[in-house]
């Protein structure tokens, strides 16, 4: 476990190559004793940070919801992150790529809250109840860590490598969907780069959510009505490059686009 203070000086380097767009050396490899707990702090660090500046704080994403990705860490859970309102983008405003390190993007089925999500004791059921839409979106990953040559502590003190977001149109009920089998394919430039269904998400992506409630409230946070919940990606993560196209169409739900420049 690190100190306070180096876990500081880690979070002031992440938030430099964020803002200076340079990316740092992995932590791990610098620090080998940092631990699961020193990255989730170093990570609230700099949430705390930007919501001292005004930032605010509008949903969560799950990372490592795939048995593949968790097989590949070495861990046995997802981890999770924040969604801050000004890290929105917009279907009909164009991405600059250069505003990112190394921009990738992942296919979601978005949770949109109606309730709030109990804590501790959180369970699938629960999640249903308190969801009042699932949305098609695209989440924009990056790493702050040279050539996405990460651990887990590494992404977790990362925010989970999240740094953008943008929903589609569409809203469908989950009394109206199958949230199981949710087909989803993503083109880029008009070619097919990625398929994928909802149930790469730990077999269900409403058992994400639950495991997020549950894993937030450790940190005295809770899932509120009006968050927006990323559970994990449908499809492999995708290079984002200076004009590229993107277009997520799900079976069912609608579609979501994504535009750099």
């Amino acid at each position: 476990m690190l100190s306070d203070a180096v876990r500081t000086e880690l979070a002031d380097e992440l938030e430099l190559a964020e803002r200076d767009r340079v990316a740092i050396d992995p932590l791990v490899a610098r620090h080998p004793d940092i631990d699961v707990v020193d990255a989730y702090e170093i990570q609230l660090i700099n949430i705390r940070r930007r919501l001292d500046s005004g930032a605010r704080v509008v949903g969560h994403k799950v990372g490592l919801s795939s048995k593949a990705m968790q097989q590949m860490m070495g861990v046995d859970e997802p981890d999770y992150g924040h969604l801050l309102a000004e890290m929105e983008v917009y279907e009909d405003v164009p991405v600059e790529a250069g505003r990112y390190l190394f921009p990738r993007v992942e296919v979601e089925v978005g949770f949109v809250l109606g309730a709030d999500l109990p804590g501790a004791d959180c369970t699938e059921d629960d999640v249903l109840a308190a969801t009042v839409a699932f949305a098609p979106a695209i989440e924009l990953i990056d790493s702050r860590i040279k050539d996405w040559k990460i651990g887990l502590t590494d992404t977790i003190s990362d925010n989970a490598s999240s740094a953008g977001f943008v929903l589609g149109p569409e809203r469908v009920a989950p009394k109206d969907i199958d949230i199981k089998a949710i087909d989803a394919v993503l083109t880029r430039n008009g070619e097919v780069v990625a398929e994928g269904r909802s149930d790469a998400v730990l077999g269900d992506p409403v058992i994400a959510v639950a495991w997020l409630a549950r894993k937030v409230a450790s940190f005295g946070v809770r899932l509120k009505a009006g968050d927006i919940v990323l559970p994990g990606s449908c499809t492999r993560a995708i290079d984002a490059r200076p004009g590229d196209a993107f277009h997520a169409e799900f079976a069912g739900l609608g579609s979501v686009r994504l535009q750099f420049i």
